[in-house]
């Protein structure tokens, strides 16, 4: 159930009062997740979240823009704002002492996809960890997903040299995950594995299983990765862009 104190004009919820995918995603651990309301707009309080506290807000700006200020008062300052590019940047332009971040992109689908069928993609098993730790910090390690860390679990995939013996060439994790949505996060390939195809085969296997287990699959991406756009969206992802904003440290 959620939970929350709220002013008289922003009412809490015990129920999600939206079907948008960002603030479904947001309420991963309803123990915790605090949903507010004031009138059409919607805003998720999710500690924790994909490794950051955050407020997932949706709606019109008119009503989003004192729903933030009034569930930033109550959840704290260092909870960092979360949502669609434009009504983001209306927020900020009413509450100036928040500071936005560069923009990038939630993508997402439904349906199916098909795995590869020369794909050698498959799950990881938990003595590979230190392997993927090993990739992610040669070839992204600016991921928010590493094995161990909390919400990031330990579903990690891979694609094995082809002798099937040795480190992962390529990887990707399902990670943060919620009821009705399944998140993809931590896609790396090795430098020198990479142009062969391999990060599409994880990516397409990760997908598949996401959709089978949750119906819906998601992935965030930064607006300057091309080429990881130009894979995405060849996998069925569409494109929504975002923007995050946070207090400086004081």
């Amino acid at each position: 159930m959620f939970s929350a104190t709220t002013s008289d004009e922003t009412a809490p919820h015990t129920a999600l009062p939206t079907d948008d995918v960002l603030c479904r995603w947001a309420v991963q651990d309803r123990s915790a997740a605090r949903v507010f309301t004031r009138g059409a707009a919607v805003a998720v309080a999710s500690p924790a979240l994909c490794a950051r506290d955050r407020l997932v807000v949706t709606g019109p700006a008119g009503d989003a823009i004192p729903l933030v200020r009034d569930v930033l008062a109550e959840v704290g300052r260092g909870y960092r704002l979360f949502g669609d590019r434009g009504l983001v940047d209306s927020v900020v332009t009413a509450l100036p002492d928040l500071r936005p971040t560069s923009g990038f992109g939630w993508m997402d689908r439904t349906g199916s996809v098909a795995v590869p069928p020369d794909g050698t993609a498959d799950w990881l098993p938990p003595a590979a960890a230190p392997a993927v730790t090993s990739l992610l910090d040669r070839a992204f390690p600016d991921s928010y997903a590493y094995p161990g860390r909390h919400g990031a679990g330990d579903r990690w995939a891979g694609v094995l040299p082809p002798d099937g013996s040795g480190a992962p060439l390529a990887v990707a994790a399902l990670a943060w995950c919620a009821p009705g949505v399944g998140l993809l996060a931590g896609v790396a390939t090795a430098p020198a594995a990479r142009g062969r195809g391999l990060g599409r085969q994880v990516c397409a296997f990760v997908l598949a299983e996401a959709l089978a287990a949750y119906g819906t699959a998601a992935l965030v991406v930064d607006d300057g990765n091309t080429p990881a756009l130009r894979l995405y969206r060849s996998l069925g992802l569409t494109y929504r862009p975002l923007r995050a904003a946070y207090f400086p440290p004081a």
